[in-house]
């Protein structure tokens, strides 16, 4: 059974910092393209930020560039969301979504088949 858990939510000032991790189990990690989803209005979730199953693509949606970096560990088998200069536009609750062996980063949600229950993040202006 393939499971996908997200951690490091919080609550944080805006202009603060967190890094949000996500871990599988049930297929092999190191295989997979990843993507942080979040929800947006008029959409069900958005797709924040994707990384291929290298770590060599990533792809960030055009509101977190500059401030969040995607990246993993594939020896540790962690997926990691290092997200910078949050404002309080980014508090929603955080999706950690698994998608195709050997695919690219991608922000197409038909793209990803397994979720986490996600993380909440919680921003305070």
């Amino acid at each position: 059974q393939v499971q996908v858990v997200e951690s490091g939510g919080g609550l944080v000032q805006a202009g603060g910092s967190l890094i949000l991790s996500c871990t599988t189990s049930g297929l092999t990690f190191d295989d997979y393209n990843l993507c942080w989803y979040r929800p947006a209005p008029g959409k069900e979730r958005e797709a924040v930020s994707s990384i291929g199953w290298s770590g060599h693509t990533t792809l960030y949606t055009d509101s977190v560039k500059g401030r969040f970096t995607l990246s993993r560990d594939n020896a540790e088998k962690i997926l990691y969301l290092q997200m910078n200069a949050l404002r309080p536009d980014d508090t929603a609750m955080y999706y950690c979504a698994l998608g195709e062996p050997y695919a690219p980063a991608s922000l197409d949600r038909r793209d990803f088949h397994y979720w986490g229950q996600g993380t909440q993040v919680t921003v305070s202006s």
